[in-house]
C-alpha cells in the first residue's frame, strides 16, 4: 500500500499523552486526505513505571538501551521514521538514533522551528524537572538561536509535581491550571515572549486560551511535523 510513509511511535511515557499523539495524528491525516483515511502508524508502548524509576535513579544509559530496543523493533516492523512521544526522554535521543537506520523526528527541532516562524527569540520552558534543569533540551533549543528561560526552584518543583502526580494519572485540576498560569506570568515578567509547553502532558491542562503569552504546544507541533513527513 502506498500514499503514506509509516510512522513509528515510541509511546507510553505517559500513555495519557501517547493517546493524544495517536488521536491528533489520525485526525490530521483524515483532514488532509479526507474520507475514511487514517494514519499508517505503529505504536510501541512501554511501561512508564519502569522508565520513571530509571529517570529517578539517573540511569539514563539503561533507559536509552530500553528505548533503542523499542526503536529497533519499530524499524523491523516497517516504520519509515520514528516519533518519540515524550519531551523528557529526548535525553536519550542519541541512543535511539544510533540504534536504527531510519530517522528520528526530534521534538525540540520542530518546536524551535515554530518559535522562529512566530518571530520570537526568547521563550519560557515548562516541563519535567529533567527537561527544565538539564542541558539536553535547553541546549538543543539554544542551538537554534533561542534564549530559554526556566521557572525558579519552587515553580519548577510544582510543575514537575503536577506532571507526575496529576497529569500522567489523568487528573486535570483547575487549581493546577491556575498555578501554571501564575508560573507563566512570572516567566513573562522575566522576559519570555512565549512559552514552550515542553512536556506532552501539559497540553491536557493548558492551551492558548489559558495564557496571555503565545504558547508552543510541543505535542501538536510534533504531530504536525510527523504528518507532513508521512504525507511527503
Amino acid at each position: 500500500m502506498g500514499g503514506q510513509r509509516v510512522v513509528g511511535l515510541i509511546g507510553g511515557m505517559s500513555w495519557e499523552s501517547s493517546g493524544l499523539y495517536y488521536s491528533l495524528i489520525n485526525q490530521a491525516v483524515a483532514r488532509e486526505l479526507g474520507g475514511l483515511h487514517s494514519a499508517r502508524c505503529i505504536l510501541s508502548s512501554v511501561d512508564f513505571a519502569e522508565i520513571e524509576a530509571l529517570q529517578v535513579a539517573g540511569d539514563w544509559a539503561t533507559a536509552g538501551q530500553v528505548l533503542a530496543e523499542v526503536a529497533r523493533g519499530l524499524q523491523a516492523a516497517g516504520a519509515d521514521f520514528l516519533v518519540l512521544c515524550t519531551n523528557t526522554m529526548h535525553k536519550v535521543a542519541d541512543a535511539i538514533e544510533t540504534a536504527v537506520d531510519i530517522p528520528l523526528l526530534h521534538l525540540a527541532d520542530c518546536t524551535a522551528a515554530a518559535v522562529h516562524a512566530a518571530g520570537l527569540s526568547t521563550v519560557g520552558l515548562l516541563g519535567t524537572a529533567f527537561t527544565m534543569e538539564q542541558a539536553f533540551y535547553r541546549d538543543r533549543l539554544a542551538g537554534h538561536g533561542l534564549t530559554v528561560l526556566v521557572p525558579d526552584d519552587d515553580d519548577r518543583a510544582e510543575v514537575h509535581r503536577v506532571i507526575y502526580d496529576e497529569l500522567c494519572r489523568g487528573v486535570i485540576a483547575p487549581a493546577s491550571r491556575r498555578r501554571f498560569q501564575d508560573v507563566i506570568g512570572r516567566l513573562a515578567a522575566a522576559g519570555a515572549e512565549g512559552v514552550i509547553l515542553g512536556c506532552t502532558e501539559i497540553e491536557l491542562l493548558i492551551g492558548a486560551d489559558d495564557c496571555d503569552l503565545p504558547v508552543f504546544p510541543t505535542t501538536r507541533l510534533h504531530v504536525e511535523a510527523a504528518v507532513a513527513a508521512t504525507l511527503a
